[in-house]
């Protein structure tokens, strides 16, 4: 395959996870780092890009969700590249007026997400880290760009499993729901993953520490639950993700040790 261009200041040598989430979805902003490293993780979980695909399938029909109740404002988190039936695309077509802030701490995202903003006013891209989640919500372009006095929808879509900690995830979730007006909403992806050998969880810890995050952990169903603690749950709660309000036709990944909760909550 054609090897795309490093942007400056990124290194192509050093993966990153959302080029390796590119990679699972089967797009082709990554390099050989971010393939390799992929490769690595899919013999571990080999059902990983089935779980990537059901993930973006879930942002899809959570965005036309909440698209549907009047929600205008949304604020994707660790938002990764911007592939097809991104956040913007799903929530513009059925209200165009509609704003987003996709924030990412990779700058190939940034690189990316200018492309959209040459031509659509209403997406901004910001760098910022989740782990700073004040810093986050205070962002000067989030402020201007987002009215917090009305209903903002946060997503957090496959990134809170790359906070090991579950004292320091708790306080990112807490930090960003608190500025959020009633009628907001919280929604949230997270890996669960089967059980793993030792050797298989040294294996993906040696990957991930190639890359800028702090690692990996998977959560039970109870601690995703518990992200929404105090919001009322969209039905049918937190769920496996294929089992969250899916289309008719909606065709369940494979069998494997790798698969995804996902829920909604509403700030009441």
């Amino acid at each position: 395959m054609n090897e795309i261009k490093a942007p400056a200041g990124v290194d192509p040598l050093k993966p990153s996870v959302a080029r390796m989430y590119d990679y699972y979805l089967g797009g082709k902003d990554n390099f050989a780092a971010d393939r390799e490293a992929a490769e690595k993780i899919i013999e571990i979980l080999p059902n990983l890009p089935d779980i990537a695909r059901e993930n973006r399938d879930f942002l899809i029909r959570a965005v036309t969700y909440l698209s549907q109740r009047g929600v205008r404002q949304f604020l994707d988190v660790g938002a990764g590249l911007p592939t097809q039936r991104n956040v913007h695309q799903v929530a513009q077509e059925l209200a165009p007026e509609s704003r987003i802030v996709y924030v990412d701490n990779d700058p190939i995202v940034l690189v990316h997400a200018r492309a959209i903003l040459a031509e659509n006013d209403r997406v901004r891209a910001i760098e910022a880290d989740m782990r700073e989640p004040e810093a986050l919500v205070g962002h000067p372009e989030v402020r201007e760009h987002l009215d917090f006095s009305r209903p903002v929808a946060v997503l957090l879509l496959g990134v809170l499993h790359f906070i090991p900690d579950d004292e320091e995830a708790g306080k990112i979730v807490a930090a960003l729901r608190t500025p959020l007006a009633a009628g907001s909403y919280l929604v949230v992806s997270h890996g669960s993953i089967g059980e793993l050998s030792e050797g298989q969880e040294e294996e993906g810890r040696k990957v991930f520490s190639q890359t800028s995050v702090p690692g990996t952990t998977s959560r039970s169903l109870g601690q995703v639950r518990a992200f929404f603690d105090g919001l009322d749950l969209v039905e049918p709660g937190v769920v496996p993700l294929h089992e969250w309000r899916p289309d008719a036709d909606y065709a369940v990944v494979r069998e494997g040790k790798a698969g995804a909760l996902g829920g909604m909550g509403r700030v009441s």
